[in-house]
């Protein structure tokens, strides 16, 4: 009797399960559509499936309202460690990743657009390889929270020296001083999760601009840091 009872339970569980895969599958698509094409849709969705199952094994009506309340920010973390274990963002310097994205911006200051790999290898006297690699790592850093971006390069020891609040702090400061479209913007990209493209569509700012916008955020953070 005790046995059937388990295993009526799990089947609840697992049950509670599929109806949020559908939900799952959404969260890694729009995931997808922010990464470089060498991520696949199916690993995150199988990532968070996986998680989403575990949690309605465990999850406790008792103690949350809300199921999918409860394991949404879960499933997103697993599928963010996943990207954070791939072995190409252990692979990529974070020094050329860094010189990378200085190139990036004094290129599009003259030519409107991005450099090539074959055209950055040749700028930073670089193995294209290793830039194109380097590349793809920066595109997956750039749906990391906030925290994670500020690792990359040199100074992300610095991270380690100040308090969760005094980063708040500083971030808010930063913001401060965009005007209220940039300020949008990054407000769309990490708190919404729109894609480059959705932004650029909703406020008529070119992917680029975007783009470059992000990149100036992040690097004032660091100078507001101390980096």
């Amino acid at each position: 009797m005790a046995n059937a009872y388990v295993q009526d339970l799990k089947h609840k569980e697992d049950e509670l399960a599929i109806q949020y895969l559908p939900a799952v599958k959404a969260m890694a698509f729009r995931l997808k559509e922010r990464l470089p094409s060498s991520v696949d849709f199916s690993d995150l969705s199988a990532i968070g499936t996986e998680e989403l199952i575990k949690l309605a094994r465990r999850y406790d009506e008792n103690l949350n309202d809300s199921f999918w309340g409860y394991a949404k920010k879960r499933v997103y973390g697993a599928m963010l460690d996943y990207l954070r274990s791939l072995d190409i963002l252990s692979r990529a310097s974070r020094k050329l990743v860094k010189q990378i994205d200085y190139a990036v911006e004094e290129y599009r200051l003259t030519h409107d657009e991005e450099p090539s790999d074959e055209e950055l290898a040749e700028m930073l006297e670089e193995d294209i390889d290793k830039v194109h690699e380097a590349r793809v790592a920066s595109s997956i850093y750039t749906v990391m929270p906030l925290h994670d971006q500020l690792q990359v390069g040199d100074e992300g020891a610095a991270l380690a020296q100040i308090e969760k609040d005094e980063l708040v702090e500083v971030i808010k400061k930063v913001l401060s001083t965009y005007k209220e479209r940039e300020q949008m913007i990054i407000q769309l990209y990490y708190f919404e999760e729109l894609t480059l493209k959705e932004i650029s569509d909703i406020l008529n700012i070119t992917e680029s601009r975007i783009s470059q916008i992000h990149k100036s955020v992040i690097q004032k953070i660091k100078a507001g840091i101390g980096a």
